[in-house]
């Protein structure tokens, strides 16, 4: 009951984000999400693409600007969704990851991928550049990496990924469930209301600058203080046993 595990469902259509797929996607990410026991999201799929970004069909010239307008808006609305939630969110990657795809996995807080994984931002290629993907992966990766991405639509290997910083981990395929699962297991075992302060937070300081992050977050530590899992956790620290979150 601690997991919810999303998985993309559509492998004939390599899981593009078409808008249903987003409202979809957005509608499993809030579901019961202020719920006690929720304590950890997982974002996988099935077959052998994770995500092939947005459905080029719903972005032909037969549809108006205003269903372009509300595809690239929703998207938008789903990926800045995933760091607003209180809950980690896990990217499970499992095969190639691409333009909106590729943002997705930038935009979840922690992502592991099998080694036979690949992440590229291609639309360049076909006359769309990337430019939403462009906010999470500028944000993930060192500015010169994320234009290369963005000027050539050339892939990162999983190993590329890892080294740049756009994944957390890179397991051999047989180990991904293994290593996903340890470390929602490990995320499990602390308090939800002091992850959901300490997420929050780490968002909100990295758009600030150094000494208004440092006022902020010196107030946050004064705040978790007053939370009950807050003193819990000190006491239990202090008396030598395992706090007992009331999250």
């Amino acid at each position: 009951g601690f997991y919810r595990n999303i998985i993309l469902n559509n492998p004939r259509k390599r899981n593009a984000l078409s808008l249903s797929m987003l409202q979809s996607l957005r509608e499993d990410l809030l579901h019961d999400v202020k719920s006690k026991d929720l304590r950890v999201i997982i974002i996988s799929a099935e077959g052998p693409v994770f995500c092939s970004g947005h459905d080029l069909k719903e972005l032909s010239s037969e549809d108006d600007v205003k269903h372009h307008s509300q595809v690239f808006e929703i998207c938008a609305e789903v990926m800045t969704l995933i760091q607003k939630l209180p809950v980690p969110v896990i990217a499970k990657v499992n095969g190639l990851a691409t333009a909106a795809g590729c943002q997705l996995v930038a935009s979840c807080d922690i992502a592991v991928a099998s080694e036979k994984s690949q992440f590229a931002t291609p639309g360049v290629n076909i006359g769309l550049f990337c430019s939403t993907p462009a906010v999470a992966l500028g944000r993930s990766l060192p500015r010169k990496v994320a234009l290369e991405m963005l000027f050539t639509g050339e892939p990162l290997s999983a190993q590329e990924a890892l080294m740049h910083g756009l994944v957390s981990k890179v397991v051999p395929e047989d180990k991904l469930e293994e290593e996903t699962m340890k470390i929602s297991h490990k995320i499990c075992e602390s308090s939800k209301s002091v992850l959901a302060l300490g997420k929050a937070t780490f968002y909100r300081q990295m758009t600030q600058d150094l000494d208004t992050a440092y006022r902020m977050t010196t107030q946050v530590m004064v705040d978790n203080l007053t939370l009950r899992d807050g003193q819990e956790g000190i006491e239990a620290f202090i008396q030598k046993r395992k706090p007992v979150w009331s999250h």
